[in-house]
């Protein structure tokens, strides 16, 4: 009976064995793969590390010095660029060389009245043509009186009439009606007195449409070709582009300006810039106003206010009115009117290139017993000339 207990035991020891080995075999087979190392989205599966070989050290280098970092002043400064400045023509010469636009349009003058100075017999109907070109050419009826009554005394005596003569007889008549002997100096330098020592003020003045702000910056960069440091005043404050108009010019030629809001007081902004002038210690001080009819009394006043405002500063240096020349006698009536206002000192004369009449040179001039100081002859910055009456009068006869 123990015998067959103990082989039941042993059996049931054995079928217990052998049930473990099968389920461990199991167990194994059912294991999974081990988990793969940790990733980010989109990037390569790190490799499994491994332990790198020694390598050998590398010879010692000398340290290179650091760059040294530009200061912030310095590295904003190098951001800066400045702009080149335009360099004016000189203005010595500049109507000879500008005579060929003046005499394209005005030379039918000169050649009309050789034409008829050059007949065989001048009668009185020649003469009466002649005054007639004369007076077309704006030049007005008393000056052309005068003209003609001496070139009739002269042709008179003279009895033979060549052309080189007739040219000659009629230059030299032309140029005295013109009158070489006016003062034309821009008075633009700087006033050095030790105890008040201040830059010379320039007013721009004239009614609207006769190009005041292009002739002022134009007249800037005269001053400029003349070694002249010149500070802006932009003192029309009724148009609204004409402060941008006259700082552009001024930044050409590195002129600075001085400008008050849109609908200001323009005296305050005259003061202004002849104080900033008498600071900065410029040469000259140049006002551009704004275009006043001469019928309006309230404009005109107006005016007169910017130069007295100007005068606490001390005296007004010049005070040039701007005309177009081909208004021919009309401009005439609004110079008079003007020039009881402000005391003109000279006359800048534009469009001379266009279809005006050199003859309003002589009118004006005879009218306002104020000289012709500078004349326009085109669109460029710098067709604004000096005026000088030999080369004005050659261009008129052609």
């Amino acid at each position: 009976m123990e015998i067959i207990i103990l082989t039941v035991v042993i059996a049931v020891v054995l079928l217990g064995a052998a049930a473990g080995l099968v389920v461990n075999g199991r167990r194994r087979k059912q294991l999974p793969p081990p988990p793969p190392p940790e990733t980010t989205l989109g990037a390569p599966t790190r490799p499994a590390e491994v332990e790198p070989r020694p390598q050998p050290e590398p010879e010692a280098q000398p340290e290179a010095a650091p760059a040294a970092e530009p200061a912030p002043e310095q590295a904003a400064e190098a951001l800066v660029i400045t702009p080149a400045l335009d360099v004016p023509e000189p203005t010595a010469g500049r109507l000879v060389r500008l005579r060929s636009r003046l005499s394209r349009s005005q030379n039918s003058m000169g050649k009309g009245l050789l034409s008829l100075l050059s007949r065989d017999h001048l009668d009185e109907d020649t003469w009466e043509e002649i005054e007639e070109v004369l007076l077309t050419a704006d030049v007005g009826v008393a000056p052309t009186q005068e003209l003609v009554e001496r070139l009739r005394t002269r042709v008179r005596v003279l009895g033979t009439r060549t052309p080189d003569d007739l040219r000659a007889l009629l230059r030299e008549e032309l140029l005295t009606l013109v009158d070489p002997d006016m003062d034309r100096t821009l008075h633009t330098a700087r006033h050095t007195e030790a105890e008040s020592p201040r830059p010379a003020v320039v007013l721009v003045v004239g009614v609207n449409g006769v190009g005041k702000t292009t002739t002022s910056g134009k007249l800037a960069r005269v001053l400029v070709a003349d070694g002249r440091t010149v500070l802006l005043g932009a003192a029309d404050t009724f148009r609204a582009a004409a402060a941008d108009q006259l700082q552009t010019w001024g930044e050409r030629v590195g002129a600075h300006t001085v400008r008050g809001p849109e609908g200001g007081d323009p005296a305050s902004v005259a003061f202004e810039a002849v104080k900033q002038g008498i600071a900065e210690g410029a040469d000259t001080v140049l006002v551009d106003t704004a275009g006043r009819l001469h019928t309006k009394t309230g404009l005109m006043d107006e005016l007169g206010k910017v130069k007295r405002v100007i005068e606490k500063h001390g005296p007004v240096d010049e005070v040039l009115l701007v005309l177009d020349a081909t208004t021919g006698q009309n401009g005439l009536v609004q110079a008079k009117v003007f020039a009881e206002v402000v005391a003109i000192t000279g006359i800048v004369l534009t469009k001379l290139d266009g279809t005006a009449k050199g003859g309003i040179v002589i009118a004006v001039q005879r009218q306002l017993g104020v000289p012709v100081k500078l004349i326009g002859l085109g669109e460029g910055p710098d067709d604004l000339a000096p005026f000088e009456p030999g080369a004005f009068v050659d261009a008129l006869i052609g």
